[in-house]
């Protein structure tokens, strides 16, 4: 019998191998693509802080360093970025903490607030400094002007002020401050971070009322998604919102830079000091004794269900089971509590 010397049969494994790993096909990707994600800012382009938080991790490639691609885009108004939301068609949006509530309340929206970026409410009530008027109970005798229906916030207000309701003629005034330089109103609603500026712009100076400062539960901007979408997409939603904070710390320390990524957005035609009074205005009021300790978006059950009770009593919504329209999942897994 015939025997193939050791060294042949060893030649031929050598062979045999090579063969077989050359004709192997090469090794499939492990990594996958980013997730994506559409965000939908609640109106036009502006400085509002949620916006900013996003268009900044955008343009610093914040979202992209979490392994996001974030398309952004605004609602054309009419409640367009809820429906969307809710339709699944965007994954996150903006919306002010009250009227989540009355959405939620009626017709039944799954909204649900992943962070509170608006610690105080959005709206504050003007005059002009030329009328005089110090302290609500000035308002007595009286025209004040309210924007679609009464506020809830300000009843709760002159109540705080020990200011007669009964003795204040209430109109609706719509959405142009205009109203309150031309003498047809003496107290006016404005967005904080918005109207003051134009006021003062045509050369007006003004007295301000805040609620919050009165003591009224009054809160602001969320970033909100749904129920579905929270328990479906959390790593997209844990992403965008790492990412989105980011965004508004780096605007606080380069304000100047978030200006002009802001325009980036709103185009040529706005006013970057407006923009610059807005993120001002927003980051002061993103800030309370809860975000110092806990950081940026921190929302407690103790703020939602004051803000609740008091449309509750309002008439505004019925009862509401408030632990279910809002969580800090999202923020636990993100910021390192002390």
């Amino acid at each position: 019998m015939n025997r193939i010397p050791a060294f042949s049969l060893i030649l031929v494994l050598i062979l045999l191998v090579s063969a077989c790993t050359a004709a192997a096909p090469p090794p499939t990707p492990t990594t996958s693509g980013p997730l994506t994600l559409t965000f939908m800012a609640g109106y036009k382009p502006q400085a509002n802080l949620p916006f900013v938080g996003a268009y900044v991790a955008k343009e610093k490639g914040f979202f992209e360093r979490e392994g996001l691609d974030v398309t952004i885009e605004h609602s054309a108004g009419q409640g367009e970025h809820l429906q969307l939301l809710t339709a699944g068609k965007v994954q996150v949006t903006t919306q002010d903490a009250a009227v989540l509530l009355q959405r939620r309340a009626d017709p039944g929206l799954p909204l649900v607030s992943i962070a509170l970026i608006g610690q105080r409410g959005q709206q504050a009530y003007a005059a002009l400094a030329s009328s005089g008027l110090q302290t609500p109970r000035d308002w007595e005798g009286r025209t004040v002007g309210y924007k679609g229906t009464p506020p809830p916030d300000l009843f709760a207000l002159l109540k705080a002020a020990g200011a007669d309701a009964e003795k204040i003629s209430l109109v609706n005034v719509g959405f142009d401050p205009r109203i309150l330089t031309e003498g047809k109103v003496d107290v006016y609603p404005v967005f904080k971070s918005n109207e003051p500026y134009l006021i003062r712009s045509w050369g007006y100076e003004l007295t301000l009322w805040d609620a919050a400062d009165y003591g009224v539960p009054t809160l602001g901007l969320t970033y909100v998604t749904t129920e579905s979408i929270l328990q479906e997409q959390p790593e997209a939603l844990r992403r965008f919102l790492k990412a989105a904070l980011e965004g508004i710390r780096y605007a606080e320390q380069n304000p100047d830079e978030a200006v002009e990524i802001v325009l980036k957005y709103t185009g040529p035609q706005a006013d970057p000091q407006h923009m610059r009074y807005m993120l001002e205005s927003e980051l002061r009021d993103a800030k309370s004794a809860t975000t110092e300790q806990y950081g940026y978006g921190w929302q407690t059950l103790e703020q939602w269900s004051a803000l609740a009770e008091m449309l509750v009593q309002a008439g505004i919504i019925p009862s509401i089971d408030v632990e279910k329209a809002f969580g800090n999942r999202i923020l636990e897994e993100i910021i390192v509590i002390p």
